[in-house]
């Protein structure tokens, strides 16, 4: 110990008072010096502090919770993706209100990627917790036209449209799933199995000069909530757009973003109006050893710290397996191609689900839509504009559709390629020139093939590209697998 001949020397013996007095004495009294303590007192010995307890060990999260966590997260992630893409959207157009796309895409479009040049699209959110919302359809003559609804967990539970339900003019109530009443006569019921609900509609336009007469239809498509509906309601106004959201981040980095903890908040907020179904029963136990409870809120202060650590650590694994598995698409390779023919309905299947709506958030039945995809010719080199191909379809042999098909072509970025014919698909709505034996050839190059094969040519860019396939409506032969894309082939 440090002593100082101040006078706050440490001095055992000397009382409170004493002290004070030697500290602050007058110079002019004299203070008597301490008496020596007699010998048969023993002087109190110095005390050893006592060590300080040993830290808490750190919290160690338990590895089947982690599981767990990782296992609900990617059940959940498609509801919040859904939810936070709804937020974006309902930014600028309100619920109940249909947001068309007006213009056939160019090569300066960059509002998507992958755009195609075959449909315009009329997009919706409906709310149904309040009351079932009408969707009224004009008739749409020989046009092919789809309105794909998904629910919040991104399954398509209905899609009205040619295939399904023909071309007339037509009446639907989209009903939520705790919804009672009795419809009025005309209406045909659709039960959503949750009350958020995205309507994906598309409408067939065949080139910029017609797309004036699908604006006329985009017109006529109308939602209106059954309060609203008949000859004497009056239709109530559309709730104002959603403020306060960030409109800049696209929704799947504002989900990878969220803590862990507000992931999960977000979660019970979501669940009494979106129930899983009946067959997610094993996943909702699962919830519930992270005390998740549809009805009940949620906070993560109520997990001890194991438990938020595990909780942590498990949405880490499910983002990094989410992560890599975009990496590596799902589908079958044939010729080239790549080939998904199982999205729009996953039953259980939380993974798929989950991948699906990580790289294409909306995706339709393959009923009614496939996308063959490619990037390589037939030998697996990479599609470029220093060489020359040709896509060739024996005769009989183009992509069985009951609608139609096309093929487009983009560059590295997946956006079209500015070229001098504005060309950017060929199909089976095109003027195509066929072989002398029934065959058709489709010339995929940076430069003109000649005159003669000028109605066949999709212009490429002088460096990579790929190719998307179109089958609107496709028959069995292409949904079984019988019918598979023909190579790319490279030209001498």
């Amino acid at each position: 110990m440090h002593r100082s001949s101040s006078c706050r020397s440490f001095v055992p013996l000397l009382s409170a008072v004493v002290l004070a007095l030697a500290c602050h004495r007058d110079p002019r009294v004299a203070v008597a010096p301490a008496q020596e303590p007699a010998q048969d007192v023993p002087a109190p010995a110095e005390t050893t502090p006592e060590p300080p307890p040993p830290p808490a060990a750190p919290p160690t999260a338990d590895p089947q919770l982690r599981r767990v966590a990782e296992q609900v997260y990617t059940f959940a992630y498609p509801l919040v993706l859904m939810d936070v893409t709804r937020q974006v959207m309902t930014v600028q157009t309100p619920v109940h209100t249909f947001q068309h796309l007006r213009a056939y895409p160019s090569a300066k479009f960059r509002d998507v990627v992958s755009p195609n040049a075959d449909t315009l699209y009329s997009s919706a959110w409906l709310d149904l917790a309040r009351e079932p919302i009408v969707l009224s359809i004009p008739d749409m003559g020989k046009r092919y036209w789809l309105m794909p609804m998904l629910d919040g967990w991104t399954n398509v539970f209905a899609s009205p449209g040619t295939r399904t339900t023909g071309n007339r003019a037509q009446h639907f109530a989209v009903v939520g799933p705790g919804w009672q009443g009795q419809l009025p006569e005309g209406l045909v019921e659709l039960r959503a199995p949750t009350d958020m609900v995205w309507i994906i509609g598309r409408t067939e336009v065949k080139n910029p000069l017609d797309t004036l007469a699908v604006h006329k239809l985009q017109d006529q498509f109308k939602l209106t909530p059954l309060s609203g509906w008949g000859p004497m309601a009056v239709a109530p106004e559309p709730p104002p757009p959603t403020t306060g959201v960030d409109v800049g981040t696209p929704p799947p980095q504002q989900v990878f973003a969220m803590p862990p903890e507000q992931f999960f908040a977000r979660l019970a907020e979501l669940l009494p109006e979106n129930p899983p179904a009946d067959a997610d029963a094993p996943m909702v136990e699962k919830m519930r050893e992270l005390k998740l409870v549809r009805g009940e809120p949620w906070s993560a202060a109520d997990l001890a710290p194991a438990e938020a650590l595990a909780l942590r650590e498990g949405v880490e694994d499910a983002r990094a397996e989410l992560a890599a598995a975009a990496r590596h698409l799902p589908g079958d390779r044939v010729n080239g191609w790549r080939i998904v023919g199982d999205t729009g309905q996953y039953g259980v299947d939380y993974e798929r689900r989950a991948l699906v709506a990580e790289v294409g958030l909306g995706a339709n039945l393959p009923q009614d839509a496939l996308y063959p995809a490619t990037s390589v010719d037939g030998n697996g080199q990479p599609l470029t504009g220093a060489h020359r191909y040709v896509l060739h379809f024996d005769r009989g042999e183009t992509p069985p559709v009951h609608g139609f098909w096309s093929v487009t072509l983009y560059d590295d970025q997946h956006y079209f390629v500015d070229n001098p014919l504005g060309r950017h698909a060929l199909g089976s709505r095109s003027k195509l020139r066929r072989n002398k034996d029934g065959s058709i050839d489709l010339y995929l190059q940076q430069t003109s093939p000649g005159q003669a094969r000028e109605a066949n040519w999709l212009p490429a860019p002088a460096g990579p590209f790929n190719l998307v396939m179109r089958l609107y409506w496709p028959e069995e032969p292409a949904l079984r697998g019988d019918w598979v894309p023909p190579p790319v082939s490279r030209m001498p």
